[in-house]
């Protein structure tokens, strides 16, 4: 029906604690990719509050927003969402000419971040030259260089075959360990089983909590 309304997200309350690694599951059209959206700040809710890092995300204007978001929240898309135009080196480093940093210094903390990936022989590379695993290796290093408190990643091997897929998870569970909060989408039940735990969507509620072993908590 034109014009009718449609509840995405329906009465949802999560706490996520700084360290945590997190993960949104449930069947499509569930509401996670959403949840994920509020959470990362691409979108915002239209009713509730969403408090990070002190800020009520909801309420807080556009340029307010925008300098929380780069100082605090780093991004990583299914599709990679890299610009074809620029180097390895220069899609890391996006991020930090937002936040005023000079050039020269983008370019070495990038340089630092691909290395860092497995990526120091692809730093000239255009996005069309990599591998589907690389090019989400630079959209990880990009998320990653601004040094953000959290990161939140939207089906981050959705676009991998299996033995890829494996890397990147276990590249995600690495940063984890070095303290960073991680929040991630998947489909995939045994990308979702890697993490401490699980939040299960249904019809834009949340249904269950549960441990990284995918089962509903009690």
């Amino acid at each position: 029906m034109a014009g009718a309304r449609v509840r995405a997200l329906d009465d949802v309350s999560v706490t996520v604690e700084e360290g945590e690694f997190v993960g949104i599951a449930g069947p499509s059209g569930s509401g996670k990719s959403t949840l994920l959206h509020i959470l990362g700040c691409l979108d915002r809710p239209t009713s509730g509050s969403y408090v990070l890092a002190g800020h009520d995300v909801a309420t807080l204007p556009d340029r307010p927003l925008s300098r929380v978001r780069a100082s605090t929240v780093g991004f990583i898309f299914q599709s990679f969402n890299l610009l074809p135009r620029l180097s390895v080196v220069e899609n890391i480093a996006l991020p930090l000419a937002y936040q005023g940093i000079g050039s020269r210094e983008r370019k070495r903390r990038a340089t630092q971040l691909a290395e860092r990936l497995g990526l120091g022989d692809r730093l000239s590379h255009r996005p069309t030259q990599l591998s589907g695993g690389q090019a989400q290796r630079v959209a990880i290093a990009r998320a990653l260089a601004p040094s953000p408190r959290a990161v939140f990643a939207d089906e981050p091997t959705g676009n991998l075959d299996s033995k890829t897929a494996a890397e990147i998870l276990a590249l995600l569970l690495e940063l984890h360990e070095g303290g960073l909060t991680i929040v991630l989408v998947s489909h995939d039940e045994h990308v979702v089983q890697a993490t401490e735990r699980v939040l299960h969507m249904i019809d834009g509620r949340l249904a269950a909590i549960g441990d990284g072993s995918g089962r509903p908590g009690a």
